[in-house]
């Protein structure tokens, strides 16, 4: 099973998840939570073999590159420090999971 979740339960740093900004946005804030939450108790499950992915911080229209990084619980950012991802590459992601499983009982993000 693929999950798709949000990247505010993404940590910024240690223990420090996006969601927990001072500056995050209110009106997604719950959303964000509940996702967080629907993580965990999939993490919970004993036998489900499921698989989590989270976005970057920012979605956007854009061209399919095919060229994007994978990671784990930390939130992806370009040298410049902004999170993106284009829906079209996020979708390759995705696609790429549901084809050849990479991460079973794990979350992963994609981002440039």
């Amino acid at each position: 099973m693929l999950w798709v979740g949000g990247a505010g339960g993404l940590e910024t740093s240690l223990g420090v998840r996006v969601v927990d900004a001072p500056a995050f946005p209110t009106a997604i804030k719950s959303g964000s939570l509940a996702m967080a939450e629907a993580l965990e108790q999939l993490r919970r499950e004993p036998t489900l073999e499921w698989s989590y992915l989270a976005p970057s911080a920012n979605m956007h229209e854009s061209l399919r590159t095919g060229k994007f990084r994978l990671g784990a619980d930390k939130l992806l950012v370009d040298a410049a420090g902004k999170s993106s991802i284009s829906v079209q590459d996020f979708a390759v992601a995705m696609i790429d999971e549901l084809e050849r499983p990479a991460h079973i009982r794990q979350r992963f993000t994609v981002g440039y």
